[in-house]
């Protein structure tokens, strides 16, 4: 028995169809693309698959009655269609860029040029962290002027020399 009757009820009618066609384009998306995780591939088809039912159900094995028409039914598969096309896109933009250079030790470095031009002198630039492993040894750490955080000098004693860091 065939339900759709599109002079009789066009609402009931393409209320249907819409369900079927939202169902197959879920379907394909979920069944065929490669671009998307595969929790949103089986979101995908199980959605379809509900929808597709429900599509048969109305169409062929209704018998009439009251039914209910939510179109709110339709958010879901337009949310899940734009995530798909977008995860697609996403992917496809990913795999064409080039992946990132790793760090290669045993890579010719090119040798040390002591008149190469140098970049300027930025006081406001990032300083690497103090490294004990790396100081030289017998001579003190100095302190930063602009540090608003360090410690002050301990004050000279009367008959002994200024501490070297003040």
């Amino acid at each position: 028995m065939n339900n759709l009757d599109f002079s009789a009820e066009p609402l009931f009618s393409w209320y249907v169809v819409l369900l079927a066609l939202s169902g197959v384009l879920m379907l394909l998306l979920g069944a065929f693309a490669g671009g998307l995780k595969a929790g949103l591939r089986i979101l995908n088809v199980v959605v379809a698959l509900g929808f597709l039912g429900y599509a048969y159900y109305l169409a062929f094995v209704f018998e009439g009655g009251t039914y209910y028409i939510f179109f709110k039914v339709f958010i879901l598969p337009v949310a899940l269609i734009v995530a798909s096309v977008k995860a697609i896109v996403e992917r496809s933009n990913a795999k064409k860029q080039p992946a990132p250079q790793a760090f290669n030790p045993n890579a010719p470095q090119a040798p040390y040029n002591p008149n190469a031009p140098q970049a300027p002198y930025n006081p406001n630039a990032p300083q690497a962290p103090f490294n004990p492993n790396t100081a030289q040894p017998g001579v003190p750490p100095q302190p930063v002027a602009d540090n608003p955080y360090a410690q002050p000098a301990p004050p000279a004693q009367p008959g002994q020399p200024p501490h070297p860091a003040g």
